[in-house]
């Protein structure tokens, strides 16, 4: 009998698992493929988030040259961004939790006793543990959460590799490029998308053509052409391709019910940003939090699966983090509706906050009240155009201004 049973291996999966390894619990791991498999994506992080928790040595790349495009000029952001090295997160996190026992296979049913979680694998193993955190990504092994008819995607096609060209100048980190000059006069600037862009070192770039948020999703054959279009705009070919990323992941997913007897964490307990998208450094901060529930609640005599996950529930869902969750997907509903020149002023506005403001922004690190105050400021510098935007998302959304409150 293990103490807690983890589904899934990718970031979410090996940071709460090592999360609980370190809070002393015995813990089992299921995954279809085993812990040490490569991740497929890049994951960026503000180099000042990862500072906080003492894990700069983790990054491969870092820029202070970070800037964005929402008109014809350049808008610096003056804030240092970075990569993932994705091999040194991963091996740090399985060293981490390197009392973690893994298993191969897919979690195919889950039973729950009064003292314990049985989860029966598709390959007939059972697997006892007094506690299930399904990890398993956006669309989980057990969690329940609401139907949503209208999910939002954020779909980015992407290039690392040589170029004729730079596609971008040397050192610099792009973080969005809404500029659409580069599409031919009789084209619509519909969907809106932006470039993401950084420069590698030794004459190596990654680019990628980002839709923010749109239900339906962006086909990645829209965003390569868009891509391609933008290079050849400048007069950048592409010479050698190293790698090609598809990246496709939903914004807006309900919150999952916070009584069920399973845990949830990252794409699965809908930690995704609604408004940005970021996840990786939420999930490197909140999993000792929620470790440390568990351990808690397991400490108690007699504890049953259904309290020990309300206590974990509680710790990474708090009502504080649900109503600014609400606000996040207001803002992310009122983005939906606005068309490529009303966001490039949105975002125009939005970097002319305080820097403590758009970052805490980003990294959803603000309490409720300055979330608030952020988004009246914004509201106060944004054009006309932008104002009336959020006045009409007012109402058809307010509702989940209503759900912040009531939460």
């Amino acid at each position: 009998m293990f103490d807690a049973l983890v589904i899934g291996s990718g970031p979410a999966g090996l940071a709460i698992a090592s999360a609980l390894a370190q809070a002393g619990l015995k813990v089992q791991g299921l995954s279809p493929v085993s812990p040490e498999t490569a991740w497929p994506n890049t994951y960026g992080v503000w180099v000042d988030e990862l500072e906080a928790l003492g894990l700069s040595s983790l990054l491969s790349h870092r820029w202070d040259d970070c800037s964005g495009y929402f008109g014809h000029s350049e808008t610096s952001l003056n804030r240092s961004y970075s990569l993932f090295d994705k091999a040194k997160l991963q091996a740090y996190l399985l060293e981490q939790g390197s009392a973690v026992k893994w298993q191969t296979g897919s979690a195919a049913q889950i039973q729950h006793f009064s003292s314990h979680s049985h989860v029966t694998t598709a390959a007939g193993a059972e697997l006892r543990s007094h506690v299930v955190i399904d990890a398993s990504g956006h669309q989980p092994a057990f969690i329940q959460r609401p139907a949503k008819s209208d999910v939002a995607f954020q779909a980015a096609y992407g290039i690392v590799g040589r170029f004729s060209a730079p596609p971008v100048r040397a050192g610099q980190f792009v973080l969005m490029d809404y500029r659409a000059d580069y599409l031919p006069a009789d084209e619509s600037t519909e969907p809106s998308t932006f470039l993401y862009a950084m420069d590698l070192g030794d004459n190596v770039y990654f680019v990628e053509e980002t839709s923010l948020a749109r239900s339906p999703a962006v086909p990645f054959e829209t965003l390569k052409y868009r891509l391609q279009q933008r290079l050849a705009a400048r007069d950048v070919q592409v010479e050698e391709i190293h790698h090609e990323e598809y990246c496709l992941f939903p914004m807006n997913l309900p919150l999952p019910d916070l009584r069920q007897p399973v845990v949830g964490f990252g794409g699965a307990a809908s930690m995704v940003h609604p408004a940005t998208g970021y996840m990786v450094g939420a999930l490197l901060r909140r999993a000792p939090g929620v470790a440390a529930a568990i351990a808690t609640a397991l400490s108690a005599s007699n504890a049953t699966p259904s309290e020990t996950a309300r206590a974990a529930w509680q710790a990474l869902w708090p009502s504080e983090r649900v109503r600014k969750h609400y606000v996040y997907q207001f803002g992310l509903e009122a983005l939906l509706r606005f068309d490529q020149p009303q966001l490039c002023r949105f975002f125009d506005a939005f970097f002319r906050l305080s820097q403590p403001q758009w970052a805490g922004f980003l990294a959803d690190t603000l309490s409720t009240p300055e979330l608030v105050a952020a988004m009246l400021n914004l509201f106060g510098k944004a054009p006309n155009s932008v104002r009336g935007g959020l006045m009409r998302a007012v109402g058809t959304d307010g509702r989940l201004l209503l759900q912040s409150l009531q939460a």
